[in-house]
Formats: C-alpha cells, sequence, structure tokens
C-alpha cells in the first residue's frame, strides 16, 4: 500500500545504497494508475462493502490485476470560485459555504484553497486546515469584469494539487456558469494536467438563465438622436418616454438577452460543455445550485460521493500502448451501476 501511494502520480523512484566509492543509484518508473470508482444501486444509494476482487477493470479492454485502498485518505480541495460581472447575485450565497466544506466534504484532515476567477486568476487563500481562515478569504470574493477564464482557472488548480502530498486525495470544486470566455489556455491543456496530477474534477454550476434575469443592466447611454428627428407610428406623440419605448431598450430590450440565452443553450446542445468534460473524464458529477439549500445540498452530495469512492489502483500491462487509455470497470451484481474516469494519456513505455 505504500507503494500504490508513493507512486500516486507515477513518479520515478531513486533508490539509493550507499557505496565505498560512489553511492548507487537506482532509478525505476512505477506506473500506478488510479481509478476513483463509485458504484450505486438503481436508486442512486451508494454500495458499500466491496472488495478488490469484485472488481474487473479494463484497461484498452485488456483485464488488469486491481488492488483497492482501504485507508483512509484525506483530501486536499481547491475551490475555484468565477466572480466575474454576472455571479453577483450569486456571490453571496457562495460565501456561505465555508461551514458547508468543512462538515460535508473535508472532515478532520482535509485541507481547501480558494481560486477565484474572472479576466484574473488569483489565489485568495492557501492550502489551509483552518475554517475562519477560509472562511475570510470567501468574504473578500468581489463582482469583476464579465470575462470567466474557467480554462485557465482549472490549469492553476491543477498545478496547485499537484504540489500535495502524494497520500492526499485531490479535489477541484469548479462553482461557476458552464462557459468558458477568455482563457489562453486550451481544454486539452486542462485535461493533461487533470490527468498527470490525479485531480477529480466536481463542477457546481450556476444557470445562466438565472444570471440574465438576476444580473443589473449597465444604465443606458443618451441617444445621439433628438425625439423630434426619430421615426413614429401615425399619431403617436413624439416625447423622449415614447422614443425610448421604441428603441432598443423600449419593446425589444427586455427581450434581447432572453433571446441570446437561449440561442445560446441550443448552440451548446451540439458542443461540449467544459464543465461537463471536467467531470466525465476526471471521475467527478456536475451539481447546481439556485439558492442556499440547493448549494448545501449540492455539497452533500458531492461529500457523500468522495467519502463513498473506492480507490482502484493498478499497473498496467499495456504499457507499450502509447496515447489515450480507456478504463472500464464492472461489477458482476446485476443492477449496479459502475462509474469511473474515462481514461488517461500515456507514453509508450518500451518492453
Amino acid at each position: 500500500m505504500k507503494q500504490i501511494l508513493s507512486a500516486f502520480l507515477g513518479l520515478t523512484l531513486v533508490a539509493q545504497q550507499p557505496s565505498k566509492q560512489e553511492d548507487l543509484k537506482i532509478t525505476t518508473n512505477i506506473q500506478i494508475v488510479v481509478a476513483p470508482t463509485t458504484v450505486t444501486r438503481p436508486d442512486g444509494t451508494y454500495v458499500s462493502g466491496l472488495e478488490a476482487k469484485d472488481f474487473k477493470l479494463y484497461d484498452n479492454e485488456k483485464l488488469q490485476v486491481v488492488e483497492q485502498d482501504v485507508s483512509f485518505i484525506p483530501i486536499s480541495l481547491v475551490i475555484a470560485v468565477q466572480r466575474s460581472a454576472q455571479m453577483e447575485q450569486v456571490l453571496p450565497t457562495i460565501q456561505k459555504m465555508h461551514t458547508m466544506v468543512e462538515s460535508l466534504i473535508l472532515g478532520e484532515q482535509g485541507e481547501v484553497a480558494l481560486v477565484g476567477f474572472d479576466h484574473r486568476i488569483d489565489k485568495f487563500c492557501d492550502f489551509t486546515s483552518d475554517a475562519n481562515q477560509f472562511r475570510d478569504a470567501l468574504q473578500k470574493l468581489r463582482p469583476g469584469s464579465r470575462t470567466s477564464r474557467m480554462t485557465d482557472a482549472v490549469i492553476e488548480s491543477a498545478r496547485m494539487l499537484k504540489t500535495r502530498p502524494n497520500n492526499r486525495r485531490r479535489i477541484l470544486m469548479l462553482v461557476g456558469e458552464t462557459k468558458d470566455n477568455g482563457s489562453e489556455g486550451k481544454l486539452k491543456e486542462a485535461l493533461t494536467d487533470i490527468q498527470l496530477s490525479n485531480v477529480i474534477v466536481y463542477p457546481v454550476n450556476v444557470s445562466r438563465w438565472i444570471n440574465k434575469i438576476m444580473v443589473q443592466d449597465e444604465p443606458p447611454r443618451p441617444s445621439m438622436i433628438p425625439p423630434s428627428a426619430r421615426p413614429f407610428p401615425p399619431g403617436a406623440p413624439q416625447t423622449p418616454t415614447t422614443a425610448d419605448q421604441m428603441g432598443a431598450r423600449g419593446y425589444y430590450g427586455s427581450v434581447i438577452p432572453a433571446i441570446i440565452e437561449i440561442f445560446n443553450s441550443t448552440k451548446a446542445i451540439f458542443v461540449d460543455n467544459p464543465q461537463e468534460v471536467y467531470a466525465k473524464y476526471s471521475g467527478g458529477t456536475e451539481q447546481g445550485f439556485l439558492n442556499l439549500k440547493g448549494m448545501e445540498q449540492a455539497l452533500s452530495r458531492i461529500g457523500e460521493e468522495l467519502h463513498s469512492q473506492y480507490l482502484l489502483s493498478y499497473n498496467p500491462n499495456n504499457k507499450e500502448e502509447g496515447g489515450y487509455h480507456t478504463i472500464r470497470v464492472a461489477v458482476e451484481r446485476p443492477g449496479l451501476k459502475v462509474r469511473t474516469r474515462t481514461g488517461y494519456w500515456m507514453a509508450a513505455v518500451p518492453n
């Protein structure tokens, strides 16, 4: 088990043996893949009490020898919160999550860090087990620009988690809308960092539709065309009030954001949702909320899943196959649903 934990990231270990002439160094690559696995019944409740022998794990459809870590592994959690202007009405709810995170997810030995992102990626709190420090950091979140660099925030969070000790579970909770706006990094780069760092991503998304309704519009700019010069229906009085009603902020102005959102939502059906991709390829699940109660329920579901997962690990017997490796886990019991990370990238290792 110690070997599994030390090789959690497929690290290169160097064994040193003292010698009269020169220290002898033996370098060996240990490729250990960790597959956090969740097993549920048809009603959604979690299945406990399974052992390694109950699982069949396939790497590129090749059966592997699986080990299960049954010891408690403390959690290192990064919470990345979108703090752009459209989140203004939601941030007060998010700032109340500190007690829920501590009780539902972290436990006694957990630690949490806070990242905020709009057009900037800022670390508001480094890893800490102090609930008060985390609470104070949440209160510093303020709405910023309309940019949302979600992918860049994921990359930064994964790199933060990579620095944590190998005997900790690495979790990223991504709180915000389901779209990226302005990132310099690419989705594949973020996924690679997640995979190499063994990070599980749990998106907690906020409805863009609700944000469109709740966000405050910017004050209208005065029109440069005087009311007397604007076209009106026959018989309509030419006053500033009627002119505003006929303009973009009148009959049509109130519904333009809704029309844009409907178009974006239907278009998104044909485009991968970045949050969905992060969850799918890391083994996490998407959650959503509209109010404080909804957020508490979302965090409760994440905490329950994390504490019900099986940490399956294996040394792939097909390292010569470079590229993307798919992972499939099965339990030979009828009616059970099994979910794990979909795969990982590996450089080919010669025999």
